[in-house]
């Protein structure tokens, strides 16, 4: 099982990381810090270096520069599968399922180890995601888009996982299965630290604790959602989401 964090430690702090992709300078001087008791969401326009934070924690783009530190010590030059096997999971934009497999094979290739402790995770991941639990020996590929998803989700939280990274979880899913999305999260949190991508703001403002808001792959703002819903001049200035003017009789 999975060790408890203390409330407000520091599970996860990245400071000053750049990033390229080819020529381009993706992260420029990227800081930030997920803490235990909280859900952090990273929210941003298109292009600002959301995706790239998640897979750099990943390593799967190495950090060119700067520290990524996990629980204390550093991961930036360790190999992908080094840091999932930290305990870091991570659900991708493309999910990341095999289609020709089953649900029951996808879970199963998942699984590092199969012990007590797996089963138990692995019953309580069916309780929470009952549709995989129905579709147990079907193949992956006739899912809907919201059950593939679950599907991405359920993969990553098999293992013993304190740090889960899960990006754009709710792009291209009706609103019905979006807010079922939202009760699974609030449920993983309970058991992992998550860092969330999400462009929509609905699901981010439901299920985040803290923010941060980048651009041009610099962390530009950050605080409490909580404080960031009432901040239109922000969510304007950055997410282009504009106050809605009250009808006028």
């Amino acid at each position: 099982m999975a060790e408890e964090p203390n409330l407000n430690e520091t599970i996860l702090k990245v400071a000053d990381a750049h990033t390229f992709i080819g020529h381009h300078h993706i992260l420029q001087g990227l800081s930030f810090e997920a803490k235990a008791d909280a859900v952090t969401v990273l929210i941003g326009r298109n292009g600002a270096g959301k995706s790239t934070t998640l897979r750099t924690v990943m390593g799967l783009l190495p950090a060119s520069q700067g520290k990524i530190v996990y629980k204390g010590k550093e991961i930036q030059h360790k190999k992908p599968y080094q840091i999932a096997r930290l305990g870091i999971g991570f659900v991708p934009e493309d999910m990341g399922i095999f289609a020709n497999l089953t649900v029951e094979e996808n879970m199963r290739v998942a699984m590092l180890v199969e012990d007590d402790a797996a089963g138990q995770r692995l019953a309580r991941t069916l309780e929470m995601f009952k549709d995989l639990k129905n579709f147990w020996k079907a193949q992956a590929g006739v899912l809907s888009g919201g059950q593939k998803q679950m599907l991405a989700i359920a993969r990553a939280i098999v293992n013993e996982t304190s740090l889960l990274l899960i990006d754009e979880p709710s792009k291209g899913l009706a609103p019905i299965i979006v807010d079922a999305l939202i009760d699974a999260i609030n449920q993983i949190k309970a058991h992992s630290v998550v860092i969330l991508v999400e462009q929509n703001f609905y699901m981010a403002s439901m299920v985040g604790d803290h923010y941060y808001i980048l651009d041009d792959g610099l962390a530009v703002h950050n605080g409490k959602m909580t404080d960031l819903v009432d901040n239109d001049e922000l969510k304007s200035r950055y997410l282009g989401i504009s106050k809605v003017a009250p009808d006028v009789a």
